[in-house]
Formats: structure tokens, sequence, C-alpha cells
């Protein structure tokens, strides 16, 4: 009988350590929708579509008529401007479109859905380019633009520097050509100086930053034997099931934990828990530590904040890399995204912390696609020495191309060079004067729009609620810069940019600006407030659910309400 009491004693004792554990993770987790994914997802496929006729368009913030008829001037205005200047780009990507689901998604989310028809049938964004030079690039059109999409971060030194590694690398891989599966002797400098560089033991080749960062974590958990990972909220490491566990994943991750980020609450999470293998950090989140990596697709108002504090995150960084170590948890640094970016030796040199994995990608392969893992000897193996048949396999097809390692050699030998540590002289100095003359003009022209930068990462933050910040895109677009298509969300400069070439740019962010604040997009009623939007448009959100709802109707696949067409 007594072994009875002891055993329903052991087993009360473990449920309340897993009730306790599940406490502290339910409390480490961001009370947004970002950091309850099951939620996020549920939630997405509850909200109905529905859009704004022409007339609601322009008046979504109850504008005055005269208002909304400078707003409505000055679209048709854009409209023509946009008609005339980007004619043949626009022809090609309807073209395009028709037959490719990339281009379909990116012309269809650069903008909240509501306006979304509109905006594309009259300002249809950019995508075909022809060439590049210096900062600038020139579309089809012929139309010569000064490039601040950086190319989703590949481009940090330039489009020249990237041309000239491309052809140098292919040169000295020519006589080999695209034989794969061999390396080409190129391969062992390319690994003595990332060696260097991150300071780790040994390296790994791959396809793709997201590759890279999936056999991160494989690596840690066949090492550790543990199962889950812990991410951050808002925090992006590619589009693969586990590290995406909200919208955008049709599945649920099954071992994955989304922790707030720079909180003391995820501290204890990883100090308790003894299934953790690892933890993923990507460093841009300084810039806006547990919201999702912005786009101008979800500028329903002006809640977008962004601010980097550098001191704060290399503190926060270097309490997780001490209970990391404490709980023999492999801290992964994704520098996929930053790498080289902040400092030569990425984020560790730039923070002062160093990881156990590091990934990168992007501008390390010298134009070409590349993805690269560097570690510690002990989690780098993929076999058991005592147990031949227990491996961690990865493989790839087109890992280490000799045509890649070729770029890749030839972009780490150019990092050495002495033009290249030049620009690295003051970094953060010449960018944050950039940032503050910018600043200091958009506000002495009473001008609501700040930039927030981390180096040469650039956000642009809305200061005054509006419903109509995601419009600033096409008229930056209008005056003579390149965007990405999340538009104003990132402005990624490449450290080639010389003080001219920064003020031509300045100019025209102002020009734009000036343009936008003169037709009307940014007037403001004094009782129009972020939340007084947010809730309007949940109001807008409840009446299209009824109204295509088996409840509400049957009849409409679109909603009446606010104005939207039929």
């Amino acid at each position: 009988m007594l072994l009875w009491y002891i055993a329903g004693a052991l087993g009360l004792l473990l449920a309340l350590r897993s009730l306790w554990l599940r406490l502290l993770l339910s409390r480490a987790k961001h009370p947004s929708l970002a950091g309850h994914a099951r939620i996020a997802r549920l939630l997405a496929r509850l909200v109905p579509y529905y859009e704004y006729d022409e007339t609601r368009f322009f008046n979504a913030d109850d504008a005055p008529a005269e208002v909304a008829a400078a707003r409505r001037a000055g679209f048709m205005q854009l409209s023509q401007l946009y008609a005339e200047r980007f004619a043949k780009g626009a022809a090609l990507a309807r073209e395009v479109a028709r037959s490719v689901s990339d281009l379909q998604f990116t012309m269809r989310y650069r903008v909240p859905f509501q306006f979304s028809r509109m905006v594309r049938q009259n300002l249809p964004g950019g995508t075909f380019l022809e060439s590049s030079s210096g900062v600038t690039v020139a579309d089809v059109d012929g139309n010569c633009l000064y490039d601040v999409s950086g190319s989703y971060g590949v481009n940090l030194f330039g489009y020249d520097f990237y041309k000239e590694c491309i052809e140098r690398g292919a040169e000295k891989v020519r006589a080999l050509g695209p034989v794969l599966g061999a390396y080409h002797p190129l391969v062992a400098d390319n690994v003595r100086r990332l060696r260097e560089l991150s300071g780790l033991d040994e390296v790994s080749f791959h396809m793709s930053g997201t590759e890279a960062v999936m056999q991160a974590v494989r690596l840690a958990r066949y090492q550790t034997r543990r199962r889950y990972l812990v991410r951050f909220c808002g925090a992006y490491h590619g589009w693969w099931g586990d590290v995406q566990p909200g919208v955008g994943n049709p599945l649920p991750p099954e071992a994955t934990y989304t922790l707030r980020d720079m909180d003391a609450a995820s501290l204890r999470v990883l100090r308790t828990r003894r299934d953790i293998a690892c933890v993923l950090v990507n460093p841009v989140q300084a810039m806006h530590p547990n919201a999702s990596a912005p786009a101008d697709s979800g500028l329903i108002d002006s809640a977008r904040s962004a601010h980097f504090d550098r001191a704060a995150y290399a503190a926060w960084l270097k309490e997780l890399r001490t209970v990391c170590t404490e709980r023999r948890i492999v801290l992964i640094f994704d520098e996929v995204f930053v790498g080289f970016r902040l400092a030569r030796g990425g984020a560790q040199e730039y923070f002062g912390v160093r990881a156990d994995l590091v990934t990168y990608g992007k501008s390390l392969g010298g134009g070409l696609p590349v993805g690269v893992i560097c570690g510690r000897r002990d989690l780098m193996k993929r076999y058991d020495q005592e147990h031949p048949a227990d491996v961690c396999l990865a493989r790839g097809t087109f890992n280490a191309h000799p045509y890649v390692m070729g770029a890749m050699h030839e972009f780490l030998t150019r990092l050495e060079s002495a033009p290249i540590h030049a620009l690295y002289r003051d970094l953060d100095a010449v960018w944050e004067r950039r940032a503050a003359t910018l600043n200091a003009r958009l506000q002495a022209a009473e001008l609501p729009v700040q930039v927030a930068n981390l180096s040469s990462i650039w956000t642009l933050n809305y200061l005054k609620p509006s419903r109509y910040n995601w419009m600033f895109q096409y008229y930056l677009r209008a005056h003579g810069l390149s965007l990405s298509w999340i538009g104003t969300a990132r402005l990624i400069f490449s450290l080639n940019y010389s003080d001219a070439d920064f003020a031509e740019v300045a100019d025209r962010i102002v020009a734009a600006a000036e343009a936008m604040q003169r037709e009307g997009w940014w007037w403001q009623n004094p009782a129009l407030t972020d939340k007084a939007i947010r809730r309007r448009v949940l109001r807008e959100l409840l009446q299209a659910w009824w109204s295509t709802s088996s409840i509400g109707s049957t009849s409409s696949p679109r909603s009446k309400c606010s104005g939207a067409r039929q």
C-alpha cells in the first residue's frame, strides 16, 4: 500500500512540475499574435476578403470631400506618370504574372488588401530591370533609379563589385566547369578564410540561407539528443516549417517554442527545461524585437515601430550566451541577412558575443546563391563514431558548386583588401550621421515620417495616425528610388554609397514626402488614432465575415461593408 502512495505522490509531483513548466512557457510567449502561432493561423483563415470601391478608397478615414478630391487627383496624376514612365515594365509584369506565382503574390501584397486591386490596376510595381551601375539600376523602360532594395541584403558592396566577383570567380574555375560532387581547390582557401572570420572550427556548404539554417538546427538536435528549438517572436529564419510556425506555414510545427525576445521570462524557460536543443537568433530583430519583419502590406495604421539600441541588445545576447552555456543549449546566430554588413566579423564581432553555430548566405556567395554553416567541431560532426549507423544526413547536388566557390573566393579575398577595410571604418558613425541628417530635414519640413536604422538597414516609421502610409512607396518610385516589394519597410543601402549619392536619395525622399503631404494622404483628423483605425478595420472585417458566412449571407463572395465593391 505504501508503494502506491509513493507512486501517487511522485505522479502528482511530476504533474505539478509539468504544469509549472507549462506556465513558465506561457508567460514567456509574447502577447501579440506573432507570439501565438496557432491563434494567428486560425484567425488568418477567418479573415474575409473585401475591398474598397473607388469612393471609399480615397476617404477610408472619413476625410472631407476636398481632401478626398485632392487624393483622387494626386492618385490619377501618379497613375498617368506610371503609365508613361513604366509602360514596358508594366506590360511585361502583366504578361509574366499569369504564369509566375511568385509575381502574383508580390503584386497582391504590396499594400493592405482592401486597397490592393485599385493599386494594381493603376500603379503597377517595378519588376523588370536591365542593368546596374554604381548605386543605380536601370529598368526596361530606360529609367535610372537609385537602388535602396539591396537585393534582399545581397548587395553589400555595390553591384559592380559583385559583377566582378562573378566574372573573376568564373575565370578561376572555368577549366573545371560545373563538375559536381568533387571540390575545386579554391574550397580549401574559402574554408580557411571562413574559419578566421567566424572564429569557429568547421564549415559546411549549402545552396541557400534557408537550407543552412535547416541543417544547423538538425545538427543541434542530433548532437544534443534534444527535440525543441527556440526562436524569438517575430524573427525570420527562412520559410521552412519549424522556424515559421505562424501564418504562411500550412502545418503547425511540433517541436518549436516561440518566446519573447529580450525578456527574462524566456531565460527562465531556457534554464528550467531539459528538452531544448538550440536557440536561433536573427540579429536584425534588434531593430524591432518581438515584431515580425515589416512590410507595407501591413500598414493599416501608423503603429510600425523600429528602434535600435546596440548596448541593450548586446547585453541581452550576453545573457542568452551565459544561459545557453549553462544548459548546454546550442546558440545559433542566423546571419544570412546581416552577415558582413555590421562588421567584417559579422554580428559576433559587432555585439561581442560568440555563437556555437553561425549561418551565412546572400552576400557571401559573391553574387551567386549560397548557404554556409560555421560551427564548433563537436557540433558539426554528422556521425557517431561509436555507432556507425547513427548519422545526420545533409546532402545537396549543388553544394560547393565550383562557380559559387569561385565567386565566394573572390568575395573573401576582396573582403581583406584596403578599400573594403576603409568602408568598415567608422561604419556606424557614417550611417548614423546620414539617418540623423535626413530625419532633421523631414522634421524641419513638418513631414510625419522618420527613419530608424541598424547601420545601413533602414525602416521608415510614420508619426501620425493614417490609413495611407503605404502610398509613400509609390511616390518614392516616382521620384527615382527602386524599392523591394515590401515597400518602405526596408531600405537597404550598399556601403559604396558616397555622401553625394546619399544626398541625392535624401532629396528624393523629402520631395516624395512633400508630394504625399501636398496631395492630402497625410491629412490629420485629431480624433483619428491608431487604436480608432484598428477598431474600424475590425468592424469592417466582422461585417465582411457576417455578410459572407452561412449565417449572414450566402449570395455574395464579397462584403458590402465600408463601400466594398460587389
